[in-house]
């Protein structure tokens, strides 16, 4: 037996017990007749003392060898500590070690293994393995394993089955790039690993299965960032013989279990908000409404003036900034240069002070007056002492401008609060969204979300104004989950493959399993998919996913650790029958 208990479990009711401890040396006093050494494993730090009044000379020599991440094993007794140390659950005690084995030497780590360490990112991701020795990125992980466990606790109590889909499927043209892999036994031909399970699941319920879930790696070939990962978790869910209601419930129901469960916070009903009036407030479909500045749109009162920039805008918008009236000229420049940053594409903006006594203070005074800018106030429900900040432009673009001005000011605001957690419904998604440069529609959640049965009329006049049966799940800004109820009817999906562009051949060839098995039965069923890796990090109070994720990829979707992707040897590509021919 290596240990008779872990680094973290010994308390001072455990004072005189014999014990045997194994870990790792986390850091060595050397004080010549007295050695303390911290002893570390995954549950916690032991102080050990080494006393040449009491312990051998051979155990005294070799514990003034122990390095940093030396692996030891150590017997003695547990003490009662001298100077006590409040910070940790051991820090009452400590063992009088009797006998040491030192189990594995260590070099010199590459950065200290501490929850404040010396290692920039690269360094720790290329030993990453060290790192994950380190307090932060271990309760990550542990964290992220709780979460886990409560999910398949909530589900399987509610009879959700939870099966495994195949990884090697098929490529479809639609949603990001795949990952393909080559078949050896099938040359010229290619698997796909899979973006979602979802003709999968959808297969399941054909089957039969009713309530299906599965925690499952997913594959995106598309550009990363602090929350995106080349391979992500999803907690995928399909349910048959439901409507959308049911499915909303259910996934509420998860969400506040977890909420109670891991933060004993209560809320008893999401609100719901439509796309449209997310947008038309917040200026995305993933609001952050722990916080307000919600838009005011501003043409029938800011238009027609003298003032051509507005005049000539599609939309006017503005926020009011609580008690930011106090900014000064230099403040409010970085601003204007913040939004005129490539990554926002603002052209300028427009500011006013709302001063005491109902007195307005605006970069466009030349052109509006005091009455004017009483009814800016009034639209952007700004008061003494806030400041209005204006865009204008063509609408999506500029309310994606101001929606990204008002999270940076979340930001620097402190109003973006990670102990506190703010979940909405979004619901009614557009069916189709146009894309300029196919000049088609595309699906804007997937092909097989089905349409709001009451828009079925717009599909040939107007689809674009049809609404889908899609619902997102929007956690203090971010999406966490989003779902839609399937189209369960063959020709209805054949009618969906011919307003997304594909011939009824391209929809057989690519299509036609999904759309066979539909005449054997179909239920109606819907789902939903949360991503675990975000879900995770926001209920952690983080954002980026990454400290969250085992052994995750850098931004170029590289692991640094294990250098991959790298080349493969001639004769490997012989196997699969492939040429290369890279260009650039």
């Amino acid at each position: 037996m290596y240990r008779s208990h872990n680094c973290g479990e010994l308390r001072i009711a455990d004072v005189n017990k014999e014990v045997t401890l194994a870990g790792w040396v986390q850091k060595s006093r050397d004080k010549g007749f007295m050695i303390w050494v911290d002893l570390r494993d995954r549950y916690g730090i032991t102080q050990l003392i080494f006393d040449e009044s009491r312990t051998e000379e051979s155990v005294m020599q070799l514990a003034k060898s122990l390095g940093r991440e030396f692996v030891i094993q150590v017997k003695g007794i547990v003490i009662e500590r001298e100077s006590k140390n409040a910070n940790i659950p051991t820090g009452e005690l400590e063992v009088l070690v009797k006998e040491l084995t030192v189990l594995n030497e260590s070099q010199l780590p590459p950065f200290t293994i501490e929850d404040e360490t010396d290692g920039g990112e690269d360094i720790r991701m290329k030993y990453r393995y060290l790192d994950i020795r380190r307090n932060p990125v271990k309760n990550s992980l542990l964290f992220r394993h709780k979460v886990t466990q409560e999910v398949r606790n909530y589900l399987s109590n509610l009879d959700f089955c939870e099966v495994e889909t195949p990884y090697l499927i098929k490529s479809t043209p639609e949603g990001a790039r795949d990952f393909v892999v080559p078949s050896r036994m099938n040359p010229g031909q290619f698997y796909a690993l899979p973006q979602s399970p979802q003709t999968f699941k959808q297969l399941l319920m054909v089957g039969g299965m009713d309530k299906y879930f599965q925690i499952v790696k997913c594959f995106r070939d598309e550009d990363l960032r602090a929350d995106r990962q080349p391979e992500f978790t999803q907690i995928d869910c399909e349910m048959s013989f439901i409507e959308q209601e049911d499915i909303l419930n259910v996934f509420e129901g998860l969400t506040r279990h977890l909420l109670k469960n891991i933060h004993n916070i209560e809320i008893e009903k999401f609100p719901r908000m439509t796309f449209d009036e997310a947008m038309k407030t917040y200026g995305n479909d993933k609001p952050d409404i722990r916080f307000g500045m919600k838009f005011g749109e501003l043409n029938a009162v800011a238009q027609h003036k003298e003032f051509p920039v507005f005049n000539s805008a599609e939309l006017v918008v503005g926020i009011a900034v609580p008690g930011a009236a106090t900014y000064t000229r230099k403040e409010i420049d970085a601003l204007i240069d913040w939004v005129k940053r490539p990554q926002v594409g603002a052209l300028g903006m427009v500011y006013v002070k709302c001063e005491a006594n109902n007195q307005y203070k605006s970069s466009v005074d030349k052109f509006y007056d005091q009455a004017d800018l009483a009814k800016w106030a009034e639209a952007t429900g700004a008061n003494e002492g806030d400041l209005i900040l204006v865009l204008s432009g063509s609408a999506n673009k500029t309310r994606s401008q101001l929606s990204a001005l008002r999270m940076e000011l979340g930001n620097r605001m402190g109003l973006r609060k990670p102990n506190e957690f703010a979940p909405l419904w979004v619901v009614d998604f557009p069916l189709l969204e146009w894309d300029e440069d196919s000049e088609r529609f595309h699906a804007m959640h997937h092909p097989f979300t089905s349409p709001k049965p009451e828009d079925m009329h717009l599909l040939d006049t107007d689809p674009g104004k049809v609404r889908a049966n899609a619902y997102d799940l929007v956690l203090n800004g971010n999406e966490i989950g989003g779902g839609s109820i399937r189209i369960h009817d063959k020709d209805m999906q054949a009618l969906m493959f011919k307003h997304l562009g594909f011939t009824t051949e391209q929809a057989q060839e690519q299509f036609g399993f999904l759309m066979n098995a539909f005449q054997f039965g179909a239920p109606p069923h819907g789902g939903l998919a949360f991503g675990l890796d975000r879900l995770t990090a926001i209920l952690g109070g983080q954002e980026t996913i990454r400290d969250f994720i085992a052994f995750p990829k850098n931004n170029s979707g590289r692991d640094v650790m294990i250098d991959a992707p790298a080349t493969i040897d001639n004769t490997q590509l012989d196997e699969l029958s492939i040429m290369l021919n890279v260009k650039g």
